[in-house]
């Protein structure tokens, strides 16, 4: 377990690393930003991106994307995994958002959870960056950064969430999320870790291990035979 004073310091140095953090996905409104957080699972942002460019040009809003058939949508989100599934599930979504909310993104994490393709991350995200209300979604980089880093210990999302919402203050939740995510991306990597570059390698409880992993790989890697 992590002292208190390092919980901070890992969180503070996070901060000053990350500054003005924000998500990646492109969106002008609460809608836009649902429809590209459910099609972000198993894709990445920038395919992501690149997907809702031509998707929310043609339908920016419910009733627009509801408009379309679940293939045309389908037509427009091929490149992405999983994309039968989340064809039909936004298909669904914009149904249930005209039908119950007059075509409006609600702001409550037990709405949210209600329309199809959203689960808790899902409905974190919007909470947090499209109403700024404080939540902490967690996804596959943040729980594999908060387990490194030791600010929580489970392989459980839910888990990792309650875990880091009880040692971040409630007003850091949204940058912490964010924090996080940028971290795993450019130095925690799920594969090959850059801990020699990590500005938290001197109080990281996992970062002796990492290193010590690559220094046997690189001693056991055979020489070149030079001619």
């Amino acid at each position: 377990m992590l002292s208190k004073s390092t919980e901070r310091e890992i969180l503070r140095r996070l901060a000053a690393h990350y500054p003005n953090p924000t998500t990646a996905l492109h969106h002008t409104t609460p809608f836009q930003l649902l429809v590209a957080t459910i099609l972000s699972a198993q894709c990445t942002d920038e395919r992501v991106n690149i997907i809702t460019k031509e998707l929310f040009a043609c339908c920016p809003t419910p009733q627009a994307m509801n408009d379309l058939s679940e293939a045309d949508i389908a037509g427009f989100i091929r490149s992405a995994g999983l994309w039968q599934a989340k064809a039909k599930n936004i298909k669904a979504a914009c149904a249930l958002l005209l039908e119950k909310h007059g075509g409006c993104v609600p702001k409550t994490r037990e709405e949210l959870m209600v329309l199809p393709g959203v689960g808790r991350k899902t409905a974190n995200v919007v909470l947090a960056n499209a109403f700024g209300i404080p939540a902490l979604a967690v996804d596959t980089h943040v729980q594999r950064t908060a387990n490194r880093l030791g600010l929580a210990a489970s392989k459980n999302p839910d888990k990792v969430e309650q875990q880091l919402m009880k040692i971040i203050p409630e007003a850091d939740w949204i940058d912490a999320h964010h924090w996080l995510i940028y971290h795993g991306r450019q130095i925690c990597r799920a594969r090959s870790p850059l801990c020699h570059q990590c500005f938290l390698m001197d109080i990281c409880p996992s970062a002796a291990d990492f290193l010590d992993n690559a220094t046997d790989q690189w001693k056991e890697k055979p020489k070149v035979q030079r001619q």
